[in-house]
């Protein structure tokens, strides 16, 4: 009679195995992190920039007016930025978002994304031209940078254009 070989590991290829994937792992996960921290920021980023050229062409399109302003519900404009942001088309062309007036996109914020600046509301008019004089700027960063420059900082002109500025985190 011959003999049964059995088959599987040893304890020592198992130990061996489990040793070659937590090194694999303990070497790999910095990099994965980071690499989520920076699809975050230019999924934010592009967010907000899509939700800019939204209200500009929506002004534009109804020849009264759109905006973009910090919202934490979706419904009612607010201070804080990180919390989301909403997109209205200005049907009485007073530049600000009043009941009765169409929300055209609301974004939520993101837990670990920071989104400061603008005070109020960023407006433009018919002409896609915003209406503040001066130039408006947002700023976001993840929460945790991780010691990279991964700080956006988009400003909107005076003609309504966006400029995006990639910086370090403070």
């Amino acid at each position: 009679m011959r003999p049964e070989r059995q088959s599987g590991f040893t304890l020592i290829e198992l130990l061996v195995t489990i040793s070659v994937v937590a090194i694999l792992l303990a070497w790999g996960l910095p990099s994965f992190q980071q690499s989520l921290r920076t699809n975050r920021i230019a999924a934010s980023t592009n967010e907000m920039i899509a939700s800019l050229a939204l209200a500009r062409s929506e002004a534009i399109r109804n020849a009264r007016g759109s905006g973009v302003c910090a919202s934490a519900d979706g419904a009612t404009c607010g201070t804080e930025w990180g919390s989301g942001w909403l997109v209205w088309a200005d049907a009485n062309g007073n530049g600000s978002l009043d009941s009765g007036e169409t929300v055209l996109r609301y974004s939520q914020g993101r837990p670990q994304v920071s989104a400061t600046g603008a005070a109020g509301t960023i407006t433009f008019d018919s002409r896609g031209r915003r209406r503040a004089a001066a130039d408006q700027t947002l700023s976001l960063r993840p929460t945790d940078c991780g010691g990279q420059p991964m700080l956006r900082t988009l400003t909107v002109n005076a003609a309504g254009q966006v400029r995006t500025a990639k910086g370090a985190c403070s």
